[in-house]
């Protein structure tokens, strides 16, 4: 977890930066139904969107411990990080 707002915007980034991943993935390899995918891109792809979605679950829980420890509005908090 995080203990401070740096921390939280720092997984924020890395969140980004995965998300951003997925999405390259999605517009270079397009939709599967269009043109199937090889094995290998199947995996690459899910490992990707994997990597994010676990990478988004810890940024939630942190925000939310986070602002909890802190007695602060997590909305707030979410706020902040994302603007930052």
């Amino acid at each position: 977890m995080a203990d401070t707002i740096e921390e939280l915007v720092g997984m924020r980034r890395a969140t980004d930066e995965a998300h951003d991943r997925v999405m390259e993935l999605r517009e270079r390899l397009g939709p599967p139904a269009t043109e199937p995918w090889s094995e290998a891109q199947t995996t690459t792809y899910e490992t990707a969107w994997r990597a994010w979605r676990d990478l988004e679950r810890d940024l939630q829980e942190a925000i939310t411990q986070y602002a909890k420890n802190e007695g602060l509005d997590r909305n707030d908090i979410e706020q902040a990080v994302h603007s930052a």
